[in-house]
């Protein structure tokens, strides 16, 4: 999907990696980029896996209207050893092919419609989980599994927080330091994660695709059935602190699609690069 896209933009990291280019890593826009050989491109260099989170440079596309970033295919630690039973035992999870996510949560604006909160730029709340799915779907995408969420959050050096191990109050939104609401998507930039993506902790708490079912992390164990709209989904982002390390990348809850329309669940999508 979007090969053009991912063509225009593994092409540039390629020149970044060998020295070949400016330090530039936003992808072009497609609507000006002419391929002057279009009947015999040349093949895509894949993207190499990252080790650390320092090893990659943020790339942010709009694509259909929608800002996402680029998470690169790499290998972190899922689950915690730290915080809840339920993030137990710590695994390794790889991904092999990169992907996008949205770089903020779908607001109102964007989902056509106020949820718990008006403003355009709130995040779209008050769904079912079956609506977030249907909408991710409808963009040619997918809501993102918990494995993918939790890896553009902590990335493959496993920060706890999206910006790293070290809890910072002025990072985020959460019960500490709100009014009772949300706020418009993308207001704390220094919390975005080690890809760009932003609001990963606080504001509001995201739905992913994934049955809540004990780890390790098994994607072929029935839990990302998407066409179970009774089983408990997972959903993430951390917003309250009652606990420690409450607002913490590998933090987990679950509820169940049929009676989900919560005021405190958003959601964002992802696509395959």
């Amino acid at each position: 999907m979007k090969t053009l896209h991912i063509y225009v933009i593994v092409i540039l990291i390629t020149l970044v990696a060998c020295g070949g280019g400016d330090n530039t890593t936003t992808a072009t826009n497609p609507a000006t980029w002419s391929n002057p050989n279009p009947s015999t491109p040349e093949p895509a260099p894949e993207i190499t896996p990252v080790a650390e989170n320092s090893a990659w440079t943020p790339v942010i596309e709009t694509i259909d209207g929608y800002e996402m970033v680029l998470v690169p295919p790499g290998c972190f630690m899922m689950g915690s050893t730290y915080g809840r039973r339920d993030e137990l035992p710590e695994h390794q999870i790889c991904f092999d092919k990169a992907f996008w996510i949205d770089r903020t949560e779908i607001t109102n604006a964007q989902y056509g419609s106020d949820g718990a909160w008006t403003g355009a730029n709130k995040p779209r709340t008050n769904l079912l989980w079956t609506e977030a799915r249907d909408f991710c779907i409808g963009r040619g995408g997918r809501l993102p599994s918990e494995a993918e969420w939790e890896y553009a959050a902590a990335g493959p050096s496993d920060w706890v927080y999206p910006w790293g191990n070290t809890f910072f109050a002025d990072r985020l939104l959460f019960d500490k330091n709100w009014f009772g609401q949300p706020v418009d998507v993308g207001k704390y930039p220094n919390g975005a994660s080690w890809v760009g993506a932003l609001d990963m902790a606080g504001n509001v708490w995201e739905f992913t695709r994934s049955i809540y079912k004990p780890y390790p992390y098994d994607p072929t164990d029935g839990r990302e059935d998407m066409n179970d709209e009774t089983s408990r989904r997972v959903f993430r982002s951390g917003v309250y602190s009652y606990i420690d390390y409450g607002v913490a990348n590998s933090i987990r809850f679950w509820v169940r699609p049929q009676d989900s329309r919560d005021w405190f669940i958003g959601f964002r999508c992802v696509k395959d690069a």
